[in-house]
């Protein structure tokens, strides 16, 4: 009786039963905690919402507006020592074991509740038993695992279901996340993609993404890239329980275009990680020919063509204030010899200011674009006039 239960499983099928329980709660998470409730990326059906409200209480213990607050502060204050866990303040290691511990720190200031936690559920269920009973329902947990897997099986399973989520979401997602891995794009923040392939934990590996479009119900953006949590969402709307409010911009082109227009200006802005991106990649080639013409005569560091090529892709990716003191100087010295480096590194800083010049008017934008444009295109340099076509083709 002591290792076997109700259903009397082996220990392969307790492995697979913990294995599918845990999976169904970090789709919950991702899905109803992330997605719906703290970025309103989606709305959900009530039956798949009170399912999604009742299996974390059980499994986690997690109060609704307590994990909404606390992700849209981290989102707001990000790589900040405001920030709850970013591991560029409080280091990895403190946040990939310790996530936990920051969570229920941060889940105690009121302050946080009531500046980021509006618009979470706030009926009877929530007030006189999620939030008011948040242990009983994991405590529930443990005696049904024992009661149909036996006394020893259940309890380890239902270990592995506490630990589940504060270590992967907590640790591995806010740590990581921010640490390692690979970036689509160059957002503000230090997040990476940590997998192409958004399984384990549902679609949340694929952070630079949801960094760069937070209110995208689709975490995957790359065709390589891959999010269960978003193919869950389609089988709920299929199923009528979810409505897709916002997803992130798709690029689209249309090679007709010879003028730029308030549509052109519209697609770039919304378009502007992709733009910043092509940019990087089609001219970067033209200023690592250009630094290593310059050479030694020019009294230029002497680097190997992997570092010139990095520092070459930091300067057209990053503003100049984000650069090391040594490379703003190797950059300046490099601009005022060279014609073309100083042509190119100019009109990022002015293609940039496309969707940073907040007091200007759509129509003054526009003009700044075809005066961009057309300098790009008697600039002479081959890749920036090709760019400048391929700008105006934006839709």
């Amino acid at each position: 009786m002591i290792y076997s239960g109700i259903l009397a499983l082996s220990w392969v099928g307790d492995v697979i039963v913990a294995l599918v329980l845990t999976h169904i709660t970090i789709a919950s998470v991702t899905i109803f905690l992330h997605r719906h409730q703290a970025h309103r990326a989606l709305e959900l059906g009530r039956a798949a919402s009170h399912f999604f409200r009742f299996w974390l209480w059980l499994t986690t213990g997690m109060v609704t507006q307590q994990w909404a607050a606390i992700h849209r502060k981290h989102h707001a204050k990000c790589e900040t020592p405001e920030d709850p866990h970013s591991p560029q303040v409080l280091g990895l290691s403190r946040v990939l074991w310790g996530g936990v511990f920051l969570y229920v720190k941060e889940s105690r200031n009121a302050e946080t509740m009531v500046r980021f936690g509006h618009g979470t559920p706030n009926d009877w269920l929530e007030k006189h038993l999620y939030a008011a009973h948040e242990r009983l329902g994991v405590t529930l947990m443990a005696l049904v695992n024992m009661a149909l897997f036996g006394l020893v099986p259940g309890l380890l399973i239902w270990l592995v279901q506490m630990v589940w989520i504060p270590f992967w979401a907590a640790g591995v997602v806010n740590g990581v996340g921010h640490f390692w891995g690979y970036r689509n794009f160059n957002c503000k923040d230090a997040s990476t993609n940590i997998f192409p392939w958004g399984i384990l934990i549902g679609g949340e590996e694929l952070h630079n993404n949801h960094h760069t479009f937070a209110t995208s119900a689709k975490l995957s953006h790359r065709w390589y890239e891959f999010d269960i949590g978003w193919m869950y969402i389609r089988v709920l709307q299929g199923l009528g329980q979810a409505r897709v409010k916002s997803v992130a911009p798709q690029v689209q082109f249309d090679q007709a275009k010879r003028e730029c227009d308030l549509a052109t200006l519209n697609a770039i802005i919304r378009n502007r990680y992709d733009v910043m991106r092509r940019y990087t990649r089609e001219l970067a080639t033209t200023c690592a020919q250009e630094f290593h013409h310059l050479g030694e005569s020019a009294k230029l560091p002497s680097l190997s063509r992997r570092e010139v090529t990095a520092m070459i892709g930091r300067w057209l990716h990053h503003p100049d204030h984000e650069l090391p003191k040594a490379e703003r100087h190797t950059l300046a010295q490099v601009m005022e010899i060279s014609h073309p480096v100083g042509t190119v590194v100019q009109m990022r800083r002015e293609l940039e200011q496309l969707w940073t010049r907040t007091n200007a008017s759509a129509e003054q934008l526009l003009e700044q674009l075809r005066d961009w444009c057309q300098r790009a295109e008697a600039s002479g340099i081959q890749e920036l006039m090709r760019f400048s076509r391929t700008l105006r083709a934006y839709a």
